[in-house]
């Protein structure tokens, strides 16, 4: 099983619609992919902005091979899950969406993997549901005050709402670059894969919904209550992010007990396209202790 598109990863992701009351005030729809056996256990993949459940694309069939069920949604108002302009996209939010759709597969506890703002949602399952999660890996995420700038800037629909699509995809694109420590990782593929959700004005406004949605009171929120967290946790970290830096991961490590800081030479923040075999690597290796 390959995904040598997006456009296959897309085809390949199942539709479900969660009631209202279960996440918020709205029936709501998710797209997500569940694939593999689960003879070794069931894996959360979870992306965070201005990606979707494509991050993972390169990663998901080395984890299924080895026998896990693989579980990758998009996120509330990313990638092809609900986009409509009518409710909340805090992290919050996305964590109780999480739940509801765990609880819809009939998921009681899984190996929970967060990446950027999915780190942040994360750790909200890790220290307000343990009883959910197996293992925690928390990737290159967002956590204290540090947000990135670029992402942050989206946040503002007054300076963005009169630009054209365009304008923001290109702002993408210097995005996917930064964040990729080998250039030649940036594919035609990997790039229109990302930026496919936000191709028309309906994916412009979503993105800048998500934008405005980063609050770092969120985050510093969960600071306090680092220490909570009962799961066993690997910190894995692509060593050359320039925008959750690699000193961010060793202070969350040391904050969780028992937490493992683990780095990845040689790969950037989009670690699950910089180095996808290293990134898989580590986490069966973790997750097989």
């Amino acid at each position: 099983m390959t995904y040598a598109t997006w456009q296959d990863f897309h085809a390949a992701q199942r539709l479900v619609t969660l009631p209202a009351g279960s996440v918020n005030h709205l029936n709501v729809s998710v797209r997500y992919i569940d694939t593999g056996s689960g003879k070794a256990g069931t894996i959360l993949l979870m992306h965070g902005i201005p990606t979707w459940g494509f991050l993972y694309h390169a990663v998901i069939p080395l984890l299924a091979e080895e026998g896990y069920r693989v579980i990758a949604p998009d996120f509330l108002g990313h990638g092809f899950s609900d986009k409509r302009d009518r409710f909340d996209r805090s992290f919050q939010d996305q964590a109780r969406m999480i739940l509801a759709l765990l609880d819809r597969l009939g998921i009681e506890r899984t190996h929970v993997v967060g990446h950027d703002t999915g780190g942040a949602v994360a750790l909200i399952l890790g220290i307000e549901h343990p009883a959910v999660v197996e293992r925690l890996v928390i990737s290159n995420a967002v956590c204290y005050d540090r947000f990135d700038d670029d992402m942050l800037d989206f946040g503002h629909p007054l300076r963005w709402n009169s630009k054209p699509v365009s304008a923001l995809l290109d702002a993408l694109d210097e995005s996917l670059a930064m964040g990729l420590s080998d250039q030649q990782r940036l594919t035609v593929a990997f790039a229109e894969g990302i930026k496919a959700p936000w191709s028309d004005e309906e994916g412009k406004l979503s993105l800048l919904r998500n934008a405005s949605a980063l609050n770092a009171n969120q985050t510093m929120a969960l600071v306090d209550r680092h220490h909570t967290v009962t799961a066993p946790t690997l910190v894995l970290w692509g060593e050359d992010d320039p925008w959750q830096k690699m000193a961010d991961g060793q202070q969350l490590a040391s904050e969780i007990p028992g937490a493992r800081f683990q780095l990845i030479q040689g790969a950037s923040h989009w670690v699950q396209q910089d180095a996808p075999e290293r990134f898989s690597q580590a986490l069966l290796d973790f997750l097989a202790e």
